[in-house]
């Protein structure tokens, strides 16, 4: 067979590579036997020697149980088991990406282990049931993102949002935005872009999902990330990227059960001070979103407002106006 030895030493190196790890060794006499029923390629047993010695030799991670009869197996897997199933799960569960798009990037890390592996992964894969973005374009959103970060350029893209219909329109009077991208930020299972946008002349955020396709890269300088602008305090101050104004200074008067829910938010480095056995204060730097307050309501009075009271105002309005619609 023309380049017999090297096709042969390439077939090996494959079928170990796809079927084998440390639990799943292969004798000497099965690879022979592989050899010869997949690929019509006979071999004796010093061969198949040789050539597991010069793979192991050129750093390919092939290793061996000493035994009556040495079996082989490829160790060299970028990913463990464990790894895999949390990045399967990732995939699986994120509300960015598509279903389709899901399923083919889970196959794709199923090619980057052994196949006794990665049958174990499409049974630990499982569908959430939770709801997906119907946007395809998301992969080259993102890209096109990246791309003006890196070189400092504005981007214009149309933005939409749904009717009661559940019918997809483009905010901005059907006119697209023009923005000057900072970060990309996940929060909440979405991705969403944070910059500067020229229509707003302020500091906005987009739900990646609900633009609506490869945003245009301009030949325009982006407008400088401001001095102040920290992305990981930023995370701490929003909820669920609500666009409101500058994040303030609040204080709160919490039950010590709250104390992880704070914590879990705002980061073991908040402002606290213990009031007496059961409450403790709590000044936090937020953004005032109605989210926000919602997230307050959530915990049934454990969590209060004490200041200032320009924001205990606006939280009271709120509540009234969702009394009135009872």
């Amino acid at each position: 067979m023309k380049n017999g030895t090297k096709l042969r030493i390439l077939y090996l190196y494959q079928h170990l590579f796809h079927h084998t790890d440390a639990e799943h060794p292969l004798s000497t006499a099965e690879l022979i036997k592989i050899l010869k029923e997949q690929y019509a390629i006979k071999v004796s047993r010093n061969t198949i020697s040789d050539d597991l010695a010069i793979l192991h030799d050129c750093g390919l991670h092939i290793e061996h149980y000493e035994s009556t009869q040495n079996k082989y197996y490829y160790d060299g897997h970028a990913y463990d088991l464990a790894e895999l199933k949390l990045l399967t799960d990732a995939i699986s569960s994120s509300r960015f990406i598509t279903q389709r798009k899901s399923d083919e990037l889970i196959t794709k890390l199923l090619t980057l282990t052994s196949a006794a592996n990665a049958a174990k992964l499409r049974r630990h894969v499982y569908v959430s049931g939770r709801a997906k973005s119907e946007n395809e374009q998301g992969y080259y959103i993102v890209d096109a993102i990246h791309e003006a970060i890196d070189t400092r350029r504005k981007i214009r893209f149309i933005y939409t949002d749904y009717d009661v219909n559940k019918k997809r329109y483009a905010t901005n009077g059907g006119s697209p935005y023009t923005v000057s991208p900072y970060t990309l930020e996940w929060d909440g299972d979405y991705y969403y872009l944070r910059g500067f946008c020229d229509e707003r002349q302020a500091v906005r955020t987009f739900r990646i999902d609900r633009i609506a396709e490869q945003p245009k890269i301009l030949n325009q300088i982006a407008v400088s990330l401001p001095e102040d602008y920290s992305p990981a305090q930023y995370s701490k101050c929003v909820f669920r990227m609500f666009d409101t104004d500058q994040p303030e200074e609040v204080q709160l008067l919490c039950h010590v059960s709250t104390m992880k829910h704070i914590i879990d938010h705002f980061g073991v480095d908040v402002k606290t001070e213990p009031v007496d056995k059961e409450r403790f204060r709590a000044n936090i730097l937020v953004c005032t979103s109605s989210t926000f307050y919602r997230w307050i309501f959530g915990f049934n009075g454990k969590i209060r407002v004490l200041g200032p009271e320009s924001v205990k105002t606006a939280y009271r309005e709120m509540l009234r106006k969702a009394l009135e619609e009872l």
